[in-house]
């Protein structure tokens, strides 16, 4: 049911996390080689300058008929010199493509058409036709770089150095070298180098840089703090818990960058075209050349002239180079991913924005993706005694438990101060509740089924799709608690933006109670709603529904216990939280701050970065197309061919890093 996906090579992973896979995929489409994913060097405008000053000043002293110039020796000479400086590094890297068995490669086509023009006297365009390419080479691998090292520095803001307590004092080290166990200091307004306990009762933090959320964030005493988290308004305390290389943020800079390896349907129809293309192109610039002499021959009254015929060919050549396409695909969806990590939004590759900007049906998990998984009472009912003597039976039973329904009821107990009573014996039934023994009373407190199967008769509940604790006494009905789970708080926002995207085919799917799942699918607006479903039912469910003509289902889950789910749908996105491992392992796409309306921001960049691509595409084809035209009917010089070229490729690169501008 997913979306495509190929996995990284560690050479892509590399090359991903240093210019945003623009060598590896150049090296995979044919059209550029594997040399030219390194970064511009400083002196990288020296040998094109130079190269520029001459072919200026050859044109100005041609223009002038200098009387020396006019000697055909010293004219070649002249522009050879001028060609060299940026003719003999295209001349080594078509050599080494083609040594590589890469023959139909961009070098080739401008080394073909440099020497044709020198060959026809048009020594000047033969000179512009390299000079140009290098510079726009250099300048679209600016952009690119300068694109990359924006996402890199957005997502990595790990400290170089921190304050880790050795030897009684705490002195400077890098936080590659602290080991989990000790204890590091972060003063106000520093980021967190590593993931950790806090030490200190209580501290503000800045989580934006791994969130995205500008709201401040407060954490408790041995609660879990991450890398990148600012603090903020005082000296804290850190008990690191992972190496600096297994930290959160470490993590998620990993996934970013091994996701620019599996490739979006549209990265891998660039691939495929330009193994077709490039061979075209050439067979038809030959035949631009030849077909003309063929009619020469068989119409007298045609006038063929080879110089002309010959230069067409060139400017068909130059034009046909797909630069445009080859680099600025794989660097959109990059941007895309890059975009959505500083949402707080995880995409684990490009084919996964191509495929939730499809989805038009989603179905929700329930506990801990639209709601908190917290609970609170919300009602006491007494049938023998009172409030507070039954909450103190209940509390005393409920004590010992980890369930969040007890810890809910132990929590409502305290605020309202009450306290348990001493129990003098106490075991557990699985699935039903506890017996105990309190002051010579015997006492039953848990579900329903509980008192059922004693044979207590008790009232049904009233509270229409809340959970009910009931509680017996010596084999009569005491009374029952009523519970229920709290919405996030922008779980109603998260249904209202999905709508205003298109999307009305919104599911609710729970193992909770059909009333339950039913109240909250009420309350958020969703149409359909199921309860009592086991993971197998709801892995079902999905399944079918993908399988459905026209239909791409997104399901979002917490990432525990949903994986089966996660794996069937067309997209799996998961509410991970901040660090949680189950998450990244089992999902396609991990909202990082457990917020479902995050879930319409990811749909949002998926889709701008899908219309970012297609621009990219039809823009390229479109006037590659029609300079191509003009160019085969004499209509196009060799230096308009270039400045085409040059002037596509570097339209579409901005076009691709535009969307890292965007708000979402």
């Amino acid at each position: 049911m997913k979306a495509e996906s190929t996995q990284p090579q560690p050479t892509a992973i590399a090359a991903a996390a240093e210019c945003a896979a623009h060598g590896e995929e150049h090296a995979s489409c044919g059209c550029h080689g594997h040399h030219h994913h390194h970064e511009p060097k400083a002196g990288a405008w020296i040998w094109p300058g130079l190269s520029l000053a001459l072919l200026t000043s050859g044109v100005i002293l041609n223009a002038v008929e200098a009387a020396w110039f006019a000697n055909p020796f010293w004219k070649l000479g002249w522009f050879a010199a001028a060609f060299l400086p940026v003719g003999l590094p295209v001349i080594k890297e078509a050599a080494e493509a083609i040594c590589e068995k890469d023959v139909f490669n961009e070098f080739t086509l401008m080394l073909i058409a440099s020497i044709g023009a020198f060959c026809i006297g048009e020594y000047p365009e033969a000179v512009a036709v390299m000079l140009f390419y290098t510079i726009g080479e250099t300048l679209q691998h600016k952009a690119v770089d300068k694109a990359s090292r924006n996402i890199s520095s957005l997502l990595d803001v790990r400290p170089e150095h921190t304050s880790v307590l050795r030897g009684g004092t705490y002195i400077t080290a890098s936080p590659k070298v602290v080991q989990p166990g000790e204890q590091i200091e972060v003063r106000p307004g520093e980021r967190i180098p590593l993931d950790g306990t806090l030490l200190e009762p209580e501290a503000l933090f800045d989580t934006s840089a791994l969130t995205g959320e500008s709201l401040p964030r407060t954490i408790r005493k041995n609660e879990e703090v991450l890398a990148g988290m600012i603090a903020s308004g005082e000296t804290v305390h850190v008990r690191v818990s992972r190496p600096y290389g297994q930290s959160a943020l470490a993590r998620i800079l990993t996934l970013v960058k091994e996701a620019s390896g599996r490739k979006a349907p549209a990265e891998l129809f660039i691939r495929r075209f330009a193994r077709v293309y490039t061979p075209c192109v050439i067979a038809l610039s030959a035949l631009i050349v030849t077909v003309p002499a063929l009619a020469g021959v068989f119409s007298p009254s045609f006038q063929y002239v080879f110089a002309d015929w010959l230069y067409r060919g060139l400017v068909f050549l130059v034009i046909s180079c797909p630069c445009a396409l080859v680099i600025s695909v794989p660097l959109g969806y990059f941007a895309g991913i890059g975009t959505a990590s500083r949402s707080g939004i995880l995409f684990k590759g490009g084919n996964y924005l191509d495929a939730i900007a499809r989805v038009n049906s989603i179905a929700f998990d329930k506990t801990g993706t639209l709601t908190t998984g917290k609970f609170h009472v919300n009602q006491v009912s007494v049938a023998q005694g009172t409030a507070e003597s039954l909450l103190s039976l209940v509390m005393a039973a409920e004590a010992k438990s980890t369930h969040p329904i007890a810890q809910a009821i132990v929590s409502y107990a305290q605020t309202r101060g009450i306290r348990p009573v001493a129990l003098d014996s106490m075991h557990e039934i699985p699935g039903h509740g506890v017996e105990a023994i309190a002051h010579g009373q015997h006492i039953l407190v848990g579900s329903s089924r509980l008192l059922k199967e004693k044979g207590i008769e008790f009232p049904e509940s009233s509270g229409l799709g809340m959970t009910t604790v009931v509680c017996a006494i010596d084999g009569r009905y005491a009374g029952c608690l009523s519970l229920s789970d709290t919405l996030k708080e922008d779980a109603p926002a998260a249904i209202t933006r999905l709508k205003e995207l298109g999307i009305a085919d919104i599911s609710l799917l729970s193992g909770d109670k059909k009333e339950t799942v039913a109240r909250y699918a009420h309350d958020l607006g969703i149409t359909h709603a199921y309860g009592e479903l086991l993971p197998e039912a709801k892995a079902d469910y999905v399944e079918k529904a993908s399988r459905q003509p026209g239909r791409s289902v997104a399901f979002v889950g917490d990432g525990m216990n949903d994986a089966p789910v996660l794996a069937l749908s067309n997209v799996g996105i998961a509410m991970g939280g901040l660090g949680s491992d189950a998450a990244i392992e089992s999902a396609d796409v991990v909202i990082q701050t457990d917020q479902p309306s995050k879930v319409a921001t990811a749909i949002r960049i998926g889709r701008a970065t899908r219309r970012i691509v297609r621009e990219n595409i039809v823009g390229a084809i479109s006037v590659k197309a029609l300079v191509l035209l003009a160019g085969a009917m004499g209509f196009a010089s060799l230096w308009g061919a270039v400045f085409a070229d040059v002037g596509v490729a570097l339209l579409a690169v901005l076009n691709s890093i535009r969307i890292l501008g965007k708000r979402f």
